[in-house]
């Protein structure tokens, strides 16, 4: 009598149908890395925060409701709409001069975000360049680059960048160089070490026994394996520049009125934090916020492309 899978294997040379359970294939590690990146909730929040942020600041000029330098004495700290005397025509309210705290909110969001990133690839450049340099060759060069990197520990970083912006002037692009300048210190330790574990594995030494050129092994041997450190060092260090510039603005030398700085508008409304603290705690928050999702953003794709998490 025949099988209900039809004939067996030795009647007829065939192999018999597999039950449905065993023919479901393993999901492809795009599918597979769709899911870890979806089902890990710090890249959810923070990318989806860090978005919405990066979003109304492109569409500053549709968003904004006024103009963020337009100032108007006659409506000078009107509170929010929440307050019992606030006004729907200015959701958050306006400044001691006027101007719509929603506007200068909204292209604050740009001034930040500008400064972070552009911030964050000067300082990786330089920070990787010394890091990867230090870690693969040894020797002399690990010697020199420490000695810069020791050398820069040793001086503050908000002095330093108080000094300088002092001396040579606080446009955004000098604020935006001299912090690009002065932060990367943290992508030459991480990136030092972490070639250092990578540099005498199989797959480089052989690489060098093919006979690669030593950029060839750097970009495709290395690199690729100590990403998700390069990862987290930057988003690290993007939120810094971001919190650096808060701190000169704060101080009144970081960018300059009237530009609608976050940082700056904490520093204008300093004066008034007993009687309207709304005009501290908007612009604080909207900090808080930003800082946060960049930090859980980078520390959940460090998760997803770590090497013992890519199976």
């Amino acid at each position: 009598m025949t099988p209900p899978n039809g004939p067996t294997a030795a009647g007829t040379g065939t192999v018999p149908s597999l039950p449905i359970a065993d023919q479901i294939l393993e999901p492809s590690p795009a599918a597979q890395l769709r899911r870890r990146v979806f089902g890990h909730a710090g890249i959810t929040i923070g990318a989806g925060v860090l978005i919405f942020i990066v979003v109304i600041a492109l569409l500053a000029p549709v968003l904004a409701p006024f103009d963020p330098l337009d100032q108007d004495l006659t409506r000078r700290v009107i509170p929010p709409v929440w307050h019992e005397t606030g006004s729907w025509t200015h959701v958050l309210g306006t400044d001691q001069f006027g101007r719509d705290y929603l506007s200068r909110l909204i292209y604050g969001a740009r001034i930040s975000l500008l400064i972070g990133f552009v911030a964050m690839l000067i300082s990786g450049v330089i920070g990787t360049t010394l890091g990867v340099a230090a870690g693969y060759f040894g020797g002399r060069v690990d010697m020199v680059v420490n000695f810069i990197i020791t050398t820069r520990l040793s001086l503050p970083v908000i002095l330093v960048a108080l000094a300088v912006v002092s001396l040579i002037g606080n446009s955004l692009w000098i604020v935006i160089w001299v912090l690009g300048f002065l932060i990367w210190d943290r992508f030459a330790v991480v990136m030092r070490s972490s070639v250092q574990q990578v540099r005498d594995l199989d797959y480089v030494a052989a690489a060098k026994a093919l006979g690669c050129s030593t950029t060839r092994i750097i970009l495709s041997e290395i690199m690729p394996n100590i990403v998700n450190n390069l990862i987290v060092v930057a988003t690290l260090e993007m939120a810094h520049a971001i919190l650096l510039e808060a701190a000169l603005s704060y101080l009144g030398l970081g960018v300059q009125p009237p530009a609608p700085s976050w940082g700056l508008m904490i520093s204008e409304g300093k004066g008034m934090i007993f009687f309207d603290p709304w005009l501290i705690g908007i612009p604080g928050a909207a900090l808080f916020a930003m800082v946060l999702a960049i930090n859980l953003l980078g520390d959940g794709l460090r998760d997803v492309t770590a090497p013992e998490n890519r199976n």
